[in-house]
């Protein structure tokens, strides 16, 4: 038994046409257009993913500013909470009771609840 470099078939195999010359500037400007398209996804992502990663980084440092809240003269604290995102500070002025309401997050004044007895 001898084998002859003759035996191996020359030319495309029987299911797998070459390929013209349009053919291949098609199929080369697909890939071209695919590579353009995959680059501009992956752009935009890694675009995304660092604004996403700019606010989370950027937001723990920034807190609620340092507020001093002025009460009239001769007003007291008497009790403060938290409930929600809201800051409850009961505060007596001059023998009234008041319930001052801020928001957590700003510290900007929501309102003010006044008690008085009835005469």
């Amino acid at each position: 038994m001898t084998f002859s470099s003759s035996a191996a078939p020359s030319g495309p195999a029987p299911g797998n046409p070459v390929p013209d010359a349009a053919q291949s500037q098609f199929i080369a400007r697909v890939r071209w257009m695919m590579l353009i398209s995959g680059a501009t996804t992956v752009i935009a992502i890694a675009a995304v993913l660092g604004v996403i990663g700019y606010r989370l980084l950027h937001q723990e440092g920034s807190g609620p500013p340092d507020v001093t809240a002025l009460l009239p003269k001769g007003a007291r604290v008497v009790s403060a909470g938290v409930a929600g995102d809201r800051i409850a500070v009961t505060v007596e002025v001059n023998g009234t009771v008041e319930v001052r309401t801020y928001d957590a997050k700003t510290l900007r004044a929501m309102g003010t609840l006044k008690f008085a007895t009835q005469p």
